[in-house]
């Protein structure tokens, strides 16, 4: 015999799928310092304030900012810390952002969908374009001839090789 419906059951599903929408939706904007005109990228060297649309930070817990001119930059820093920032440590990072590409704002690298593989170059190249939200992603990935949307635990020193090497699998 099927049973009915109850109230609290139907909040409780109500609940889960406003639960499911939240973490599907798109990553919240991060407030973090914007780049000041002499800051360069640790690890290219580049005057990193000339590329607004691609700027990408590491906020350490004392204030302290590292400002980059891409994600890809971003993630080489954050792969091999003690070659691009002796004396800092992982622990120590409040807040890590990228640029998104659509909306311009800052959010969350762990959050984000990034597209590598398009027709669209960053300032060092062939670039991890980061988005807010994977519908973004996908149709960048379309309408860019990208060839796939990773995420944060997807990038590896081998993957930033392969993309300053214009191998784009």
């Amino acid at each position: 015999m099927l049973s009915r419906p109850t109230l609290e059951g139907a909040r409780r599903a109500a609940g889960a799928l406003l639960l499911g929408l939240a973490l599907a939706g798109p990553a919240l904007a991060l407030d973090l310092p914007g780049p000041g005109e002499r800051d360069t990228c640790p690890v290219c060297g580049m005057f990193v304030a000339r590329y607004p649309d691609w700027i990408a930070t590491v906020l350490y817990r004392d204030g302290h900012a590292h400002h980059f001119d891409g994600a890809k930059d971003l993630y080489k820093y954050l792969l091999d810390l003690p070659r691009w920032a002796p004396g800092h440590r992982a622990e120590d990072i409040a807040a890590v952002g990228v640029t998104e590409y659509y909306g311009v704002t800052r959010i969350a690298a762990r959050d984000a969908w990034y597209v590598i593989g398009s027709d669209t170059l960053g300032p060092m190249g062939h670039e991890l374009v980061p988005f807010a939200t994977r519908a973004e992603a996908e149709e960048f990935l379309r309408d860019h001839k990208g060839t796939r949307v990773v995420r944060h635990d997807d990038v590896t020193p081998q993957l930033l090789k392969d993309l300053d090497a214009g191998q784009l699998k």
